[in-house]
């Protein structure tokens, strides 16, 4: 079982074509429809290309198979996670606790915007989860965290570093599928963040004190 989880889910192959593009764009239009209609279980590649209005053919030849789909979606959304984490971690004309509550508010809301397709990806899961793709993709965001913790707590030892990145990525993530599997209102989303952002923020001014006593 777990060889075939990690198997390539790579495409087929890239679109280079205009028109080829827009075929690929309208099958992973209709996958975001099918799966936030029909859910990770119903979801197949016979749905996704009667959605798209194209034959599965047509589909084979971009994605070998569902699961492929459904990391194309996944590595999108990891992506669009990465730039966030990127634009807003990485700007040094701000001072690391301001970035890290800006980075607490857009990830909320971020995943109370997409809360539906978020879910349904995150039942899929095992069906590409431990694929070499998916572990390279995951890892991607990672060094942006490990260089803002490196900026946040200078004089931290390695490993305290690693910890607290690992704790807030963690926290962060599981707040945000919770709280955003109920719909909320802008004074909830406002509250939740910033009450989030106040644990993490104290959480490293404690590590940072810490540090320069030790």
């Amino acid at each position: 079982m777990a060889g075939r989880r990690s198997r390539s889910v790579s495409t087929r192959k890239q679109p280079q074509q205009a028109r080829s593009n827009e075929l690929v764009a309208a099958i992973l239009d209709a996958a975001v429809q099918v799966l936030a209609k029909e859910g990770a279980q119903r979801f197949t590649t016979a749905r996704v290309a009667e959605r798209a209005g194209v034959s599965v053919g047509s589909l084979y030849q971009y994605f070998p198979n569902k699961a492929a789909i459904l990391f194309r979606l996944q590595s999108d959304e990891w992506r669009s996670t990465s730039e966030l984490l990127r634009g807003i971690l990485a700007d040094r004309t701000r001072p690391p606790p301001v970035r890290l509550r800006a980075l607490v508010d857009a990830f909320i809301r971020s995943e109370c915007e997409e809360a539906a397709i978020r879910g349904a990806l995150s039942d899929a899961a095992p069906l590409y989860r431990d694929a070499p793709e998916a572990q390279e993709a995951r890892a991607a965001g990672e060094g942006i965290v490990a260089a803002f913790m490196r900026e946040a707590l200078p004089k931290a030892s390695e490993a305290t570093r690693d910890l607290a990145g690992e704790l807030i990525k963690t926290t962060l993530a599981e707040v945000g599928k919770r709280f955003s599997e109920t719909a909320r209102s802008e004074a909830e989303i406002t509250r939740h963040a910033d009450g989030l952002a106040d644990m993490f923020c104290a959480y490293l001014d404690v590590l940072a004190r810490r540090g320069r006593h030790s």
